[in-house]
């Protein structure tokens, strides 16, 4: 990496600093580009005066509201944490919160209300890829900005989207690497049915098939999906070494709940999860998860100095009980990330933020973190953890240092056919 050149940014953040580069590069194989027009990006959006508007839009309600109604606390809190240190530009930052309602059409919908009416200048936003998918042609047609702080399954890029969750590269393989030299072989591959679990397991199974493991079945349920007593007997049968579970929202909480009614265990049978963090431990209790595998980039016990300053104001802001996850650091750090892009940029503009964006580095908790000029992803160190009785996360094993994304596994042999259609 090239050496990177201090600039103190004031007033973002409580004892963090920001570095900036000059690298850059063009976007990946399938980023289209923007109209030069921006809806998103004009004076409109700081309203002239002393504020400035962003949009915050999530599933408030519906099956996903388990899992992303935290992550808008913690862009809310990173919001307010920025403007009691003076706003960005001189500008306090007022947020214009949406409810995706765990429905894709719903998503563009109210991304296309807060460009359009709203005049936003930017938008943090989404959890399903479905959600992602159905909003990246709105941001793109009116040049507008979403942060999205979630892992996904990759093979994808676009001018108008930062992706603060890990892409492929950061999650998915390493984890599958990791399971494989534990000595599982056999895969069972359970997922929702849309376009984020169908994606990671038609990944998993190419690894599968180029490292001698096996994909012993492979099922899909629609999302808040409740019945899984013939999944249930489907895994008994197959008898793999490992699920990997690639289920979303509250369909886990069934799911768990019935493996163990079927006198299932961690000790009998390994599950390695994807979209389980320390909210949905919490939501469907960990009497029902305690030894099951995880696999993230920030888990709420993660050691650094920055995490335990975010852990201590997010219970002080939203009671003890409360937990942190890898999505709620991911939107907290993506709107750290755009204030640095904006103070660096001077400007609210879409296209200055973005080209400012490039190679900005930031001490999030889960770690040092960079964007990647090319592709608009960011380097994140993964961990692989294990769900503990009282509803933590014990890290088992680490990456050592952030990892390059690499969304279209350009630097994976046996990925090389992935990304046709895509």
């Amino acid at each position: 990496m090239k050496k990177i050149a201090w600039l103190k940014i004031a007033g973002l953040a409580v004892s963090l600093s920001l570095a900036l580069t000059g690298c850059g590069g063009n976007n990946e194989d399938n980023a289209s580009s923007a109209p030069a027009s921006s809806a998103a990006g004009s004076a409109a959006a700081s309203g002239g005066g002393d504020t400035v508007k962003v949009g915050i839009l999530h599933s408030l309600s519906g099956t996903m509201s388990i899992s992303e109604v935290t992550v808008k606390n913690s862009e809310s809190m990173a919001i307010d944490e920025i403007n009691a240190k003076g706003g960005v530009l001189g500008k306090k930052i007022v947020p214009v919160i949406e409810d995706g309602a765990s429905d894709w059409p719903t998503f563009a919908e109210k991304a296309r209300k807060l460009l359009s009416e709203d005049k936003v200048a930017t938008v943090f936003g989404g959890w399903t890829s479905a959600s992602r998918k159905a909003m990246l042609p709105v941001f793109e047609e009116l040049n507008g900005l979403l942060w999205y702080p979630v892992q996904y399954e990759g093979l994808e890029s676009s001018p108008n989207i930062f992706y603060t969750g890990a892409t492929t590269n950061q999650q998915i393989v390493p984890s599958v690497d990791y399971l494989l030299e534990q000595g599982k072989k056999k895969f069972f591959l359970l997922g929702s049915d849309y376009v984020f679990p169908r994606t990671a397991n038609k990944i998993i199974k190419a690894q599968l098939a180029a490292k001698g493991g096996e994909t012993v079945a492979e099922e899909y349920t629609p999302l808040g999906h409740t019945d899984y007593t013939t999944i249930i007997a489907k895994i008994k049968e197959a008898k793999p070494d490992v699920v990997y579970n690639t289920l979303n929202g509250d369909s886990n909480v069934a799911f768990f709940k019935q493996l163990k009614d079927a006198n299932i265990a961690a000790a009998d049978l390994t599950t390695l999860s994807v979209s389980i963090a320390e909210e949905e431990v919490k939501g469907i209790g960990p009497d029902f998860l305690a030894g099951h595998l995880v696999a993230w980039n920030y888990y709420q016990t993660t050691d650094t100095p920055e995490n335990k300053t975010f852990v201590e104001n997010f219970k002080a802001k939203y009671g003890a009980d409360s937990v942190t996850s890898d999505p709620m650091e991911a939107g907290y750090t993506a709107v750290y990330l755009w204030a640095a892009a904006v103070e660096k940029a001077g400007s609210f503009d879409v296209d200055k933020v973005k080209e400012a964006a490039k190679g900005i580095e930031w001490n999030a908790p889960e770690g040092k973190v960079t964007i990647d000029g090319d592709n608009q992803h960011i380097y994140k160190t993964v961990r692989i953890g294990e769900i503990q009785p009282d509803g933590m996360i014990k890290e088992l094993w680490n990456s050592g240092s952030p990892v390059k994304p690499d969304p279209y596994l350009k630097g994976y042999d046996w990925a090389k056919d992935l990304s046709a259609g895509s």
